[in-house]
């Protein structure tokens, strides 16, 4: 898919600084990180751990500030965002889910899913959420809390919540690791079908490279930089990648 056919860039980073500490303890988590995401893919940010792949994300989706540097989401500056205005922006335009599905135990699936849009006082579009819920399998789950579902079911739960509320675009932190890998299968299909399907822009961190060749493209990062890219990979091409960034590096 080329940048003109998917509608252009959802969300992009220039010359991105994210400092933490002060002094010789401080460390420099990005370094001067210039990307685009474009607009109805699927994109995978993988590296070493301290690689700065879940800084990005976070900077990205308005969850850290960055030290210095430029965010755009959906064209809007998120970097010079107020909270008020930054809190408005995750509750409407970007969805998140997390390795730990963060869902409301007190609470049905379906009550976690409209959470969002109950929270922002807008009204549930039935139809939409008729199609997301049939679509990860969930209908018959509704009515159940999460101590009743399976882990793969908890994580379809955080992916019809973060897909809902119709955002420009969902991040995704390690959205597979705490499943087995028949689940892991699962939500990952969806993830890449609500992009195929619905038109969604979803960015993953992942560091497995099973996960990755669901992706349209994946960038390396490594010390804070990106290192290199990977369009319509496999499994097997990021290993091949992996392995060749490893052996670059001093």
């Amino acid at each position: 898919m080329t940048e003109s056919a998917s509608g252009g860039v959802i969300a992009s980073a220039h010359d991105l600084v994210k400092v933490y500490g002060v002094g010789p303890t401080a460390v420099r988590a990005l370094d001067g990180v210039d990307v685009d995401l474009v607009r109805g893919e699927l994109t995978a940010i993988m590296g070493p751990s301290g690689s700065g792949k879940s800084t990005l994300m976070h900077c990205l989706a308005g969850l850290d500030r960055p030290t210095s540097g430029t965010v755009v989401v959906d064209g809007q500056t998120v970097s010079s965002m107020s909270e008020r205005r930054l809190t408005a922006l995750r509750r409407t335009r970007v969805g998140f889910v997390f390795q730990a599905y963060n869902l409301v135990p007190t609470l049905t699936a379906l009550e976690n899913i409209t959470l969002p849009l109950d929270i922002a006082r807008r009204p549930v579009d039935r139809a939409h959420l008729d199609l997301v819920v049939g679509t990860l399998g969930l209908t018959d789950r509704l009515g159940h809390k999460p101590a009743e579902l399976s882990g793969g079911q908890q994580q379809r739960v955080a992916c019809a919540r973060a897909l809902v509320a119709r955002p420009a675009v969902v991040f995704a932190d390690e959205p597979t690791g705490n499943l087995d890998s028949t689940s892991a299968a699962e939500v990952l299909g969806f993830l890449r079908g609500s992009v195929d399907d619905l038109g969604q822009s979803v960015v993953m961190v992942t560091h497995d490279p099973t996960s990755a060749g669901y992706a349209h493209r994946v960038l390396f990062l490594a010390d804070g930089r990106v290192v290199g890219e990977l369009r319509d990979p496999t499994a097997e091409t990021v290993l091949t990648a992996l392995a060749a960034l490893r052996v670059g590096a001093p």
